[in-house]
């Protein structure tokens, strides 16, 4: 599928058996209301009926897996606005690690609680995100704690990408799949997993436009600096991009679509999760492609 392809299927499947069953065979299903309003058949997938309220659990229990084999420490740390940090700190109490998790002073302040009440070791850094990489790095030199890196690290994406084995048991046909865009571990996850199983299937991955980094990146086919990024979409408001990540991109997805902020507020009235919004708010952009 390329020579730059870091994904694995063989190993993804292997991911399948290793993962917690609570962040499995979550719920997928055809929503009504929006097939109405779009004129072509949607399928939902609901990531969010877990302990963490979001897939990275998936990738997060294939690192700590992979540190428990492999048995050579027992500490990680990572930096996060709240997400990944809750997915490393609920993975790390059940299989005995020790989890750090560095955060802008700015983040989240219920996810920081969150972090907290699973067992991190929350570090609050003044400045963004940039500052929390940065501190978590410099823990893991000084401690020796492995460093988990969302979408860099391997494990994030093939966990991920158990999403794409389920959608392609699905029995219906499937025309494209949508798919939130941040760092890239989900898109390239389950982009790679169906392109393998389903190789017909249109990814499409989906960025707000206030946050567009691997968009821009993913369309110019190579590294562009969109700036900082300001949306409400927080779960997909990656700033920087991983080289590696970008070249398993644009391998495995086929268009990269930007929703205005304006629009992931409107549906965010009826949905808690803005990055739900953010897709959501992408359906119009792209029933053109579905075949009702």
């Amino acid at each position: 599928m390329g020579a730059h392809m870091r994904l694995d299927i063989d190993r993804i499947e292997a991911a399948a058996t290793t993962i917690h069953k609570v962040f499995l065979h979550t719920p997928q299903y055809v929503c009504e209301s929006l097939s109405r309003a779009l004129g072509c058949q949607i399928i939902l997938k609901v990531e969010t009926m877990n302990p963490v309220r979001c897939f990275k659990g998936r990738g997060t229990e294939m690192v700590l897996a992979r540190l428990q084999s492999q048995g050579h420490t027992k500490s990680v740390v990572c930096a996060s606005a709240g997400n990944l940090g809750q997915a490393l700190a609920y993975g790390g109490r059940s299989r005995g690690f020790d989890v750090t998790v560095t955060a802008s002073a700015t983040a989240n302040a219920f996810k920081v609680e969150k972090m907290r009440l699973l067992g991190a070791n929350v570090v609050l850094v003044d400045g963004e995100i940039e500052a929390a990489l940065q501190a978590a790095a410099d823990h893991a030199e000084e401690t020796g704690a492995f460093l988990v890196e969302d979408s860099k690290n391997l494990d994030t994406c093939e966990g991920a990408a158990t999403i794409g084995l389920e959608l392609s048991e699905l029995p219906q046909a499937l025309d494209a799949v949508l798919v939130s865009l941040g760092a890239g571990a989900m898109a390239t996850g389950v982009g790679y997993a169906l392109k393998c199983r389903r190789p017909n299937v249109e990814m499409i991955t989906v960025q707000p436009r206030n946050a567009p980094a691997m968009t821009l990146s993913f369309k110019a086919r190579q590294i562009v600096d969109a700036g900082t990024p300001n949306t409400i979409a927080d779960g997909v408001a990656g700033r920087y991009v991983i080289p590696e990540v970008l070249d398993d991109l644009l391998v495995v997805v086929d268009d990269a679509l930007l929703v205005s902020e304006e629009s992931i507020k409107e549906r965010r009235n009826a949905i808690t999760i803005p990055a739900f919004g953010t897709c959501r708010g992408a359906c119009r952009c792209a029933r053109s492609r579905c075949h009702s």
